[in-house]
């Protein structure tokens, strides 16, 4: 007789689910080398993004002697550099640690306040009424205008409290968590819902154990899953809500490169170096897609009723 193999777990078969989405492995590997890009960069490439070299400025990419004899280039500045100088290539770096840094804060801030209201509202009856009316009022609020009133109103005593960069940093995480819970709330409150009655979930009442201890060891471990699916969409929602606000001129100073900062100085010489607008616009973009892929492998992997398809 042919000996059983051992069973496997979960969290096998939503492994064996995910390798088999491709998307998804180019997603989690994108976004594991581009953070690992941002944060071991500057150990790497050790130029100060900020120093000031007139004698080099406005010199093109490396890859531009190809079709442009004529281009100014030099191999100290692989990426080029801008009309002060400043190497490309570190203010990519030095704008993706700032980008990437208010992302991943404000993604777990969001799916902090998203994860309680929605467990708050869907375990106890006498606040589902009021945390999803909440939930409705601040789905129907511009998010656009909300965020230009909060950083005009509370830019200026953050700044004073906490720094220039760090007051603004503290301001945008806040701005964007508050801004993108909403979706995590219903979410989680959905499966609360489904899950409360559930016959372990009366078992656990029927031995006398208290709402705290049912809360936390057997249903949020039961929503881990729209939890882990919610931080991927909601880490592509504030890399790109901080991205516009610098675009628009409302985030970091002006000498505190981001993405979005990077983006919008690149396009006063668009026409004549396009490259300083698609350097900071292919990170954007290649960083949000590889979230939204990572999205989807993980709600396909973590779904049981689809995992097998």
């Amino acid at each position: 007789m042919t000996e059983r193999s051992a069973p496997r777990s979960r969290w096998a078969d939503v492994w064996q689910q995910f390798k088999r989405h491709r998307g998804a492995v180019f997603g989690g590997g994108f976004l594991v080398f581009i953070t690992l890009f941002v944060v071991l960069g500057p150990y790497i490439w050790t130029v100060d993004p900020q120093k000031i070299d007139i004698r080099n400025r406005d010199m093109r990419p490396i890859w531009t002697a190809l079709w442009d004899g004529s281009a100014k280039i030099g191999w100290h500045r692989p990426l080029g550099s801008d009309q002060l100088g400043r190497d490309a290539l570190a203010n990519l770096i030095e704008g993706g640690r700032a980008s990437m840094a208010v992302g991943w804060a404000a993604m777990v801030l969001s799916l902090i306040i998203g994860t309680t209201i929605g467990v708050l509202a869907g375990f106890f009856k006498r606040l589902d009424f009021w945390l999803m009316r909440l939930t409705d009022l601040a789905l129907s609020l511009p998010i656009l205008p909300l965020l230009l009133v909060a950083v005009t109103l509370f830019r200026q005593p953050l700044r004073s409290g906490f720094g220039p960069e760090m007051g603004m940093f503290v301001l945008i995480v806040g701005v964007v968590a508050i801004t993108s819970w909403m979706q995590t709330a219903r979410i989680v409150r959905g499966d609360v819902l489904a899950l409360k009655e559930r016959e372990f979930i009366l078992a656990a009442r029927s031995i006398g154990t208290t709402d705290r201890q049912i809360i936390t060891r057997h249903l949020l471990p039961n929503v881990m899953s729209p939890i882990m699916v919610s931080a991927t969409l909601g880490l592509a929602t504030a890399i790109i809500t901080e991205s516009a606000l610098s675009f628009l001129g409302v985030g970091f100073p002006s000498d505190f490169p981001t993405w979005g900062k990077l983006l919008a100085d690149g396009v006063l010489r668009m026409e004549d170096y396009p490259e300083r607008v698609l350097l900071p616009g292919i990170a954007i973009s290649l960083t949000v897609l590889s979230v939204n892929y990572l999205g989807d492998g993980l709600r396909d992997a973590l779904d049981p009723r689809i995992r097998d398809r």
